[in-house]
């Protein structure tokens, strides 16, 4: 599978609303409102969201996913010296399992020593995070902090690190 990332631009925000807002669907369909409410309610959320990231976050890169140029989803990362920080990575429903999460990730594991990531602690993405080599390495409330490095990766294959 062939992706590519590019920088997001101000026309991509009803495709980034988009996946917000299918990234809460499940949690979404638990609560008896109306669709004007839940698009109200994920209108605000993504908002603030959006402006916290960008705010918290003034260097990193924030970037659509795009397959055969259709875009897919959305990856924010902040990189440092000493890692590479997912502030986000999300995909639609149709492209999740297939793949590009692993290759989207991979490619980030190739490109520093260490590379972290939240993650919520129901999320069942914590499987791929754990395949990648990925350990816990706190939590707090609802999220887990995931850290992948190099070093480690070296010495369980039997390599000096």
């Amino acid at each position: 599978m062939h992706y590519t990332l590019r920088a997001c631009q101000p026309q991509d925000e009803a495709f980034l609303r988009r996946v917000y807002a299918a990234v809460r669907a499940e949690e979404m369909a638990m609560i008896a409102w109306s669709a004007e409410q839940a698009d109200a309610f994920l209108r605000m959320q993504f908002d603030a969201q959006h402006q916290h990231y960008h705010q918290h976050n003034p260097e990193a890169d924030f970037d659509v996913i795009e397959v055969d140029g259709e875009p897919v989803g959305r990856l924010y990362v902040q990189r440092g010296a000493q890692r590479i920080h997912v502030i986000d990575i999300a995909l639609l429903p149709a492209w999740r399992g297939r793949g590009l999460g692993t290759l989207l990730l991979q490619a980030l594991q190739q490109q520093g020593p260490a590379v972290s990531i939240h993650v919520e602690v129901n999320n069942p993405a914590q499987s791929l995070y754990q395949r990648l080599g990925f350990k816990e390495i706190s939590t707090s409330g609802l999220y887990r902090l995931m850290e992948w490095r190099a070093s480690a990766t070296a010495q369980h294959y039997g390599e000096p690190a």
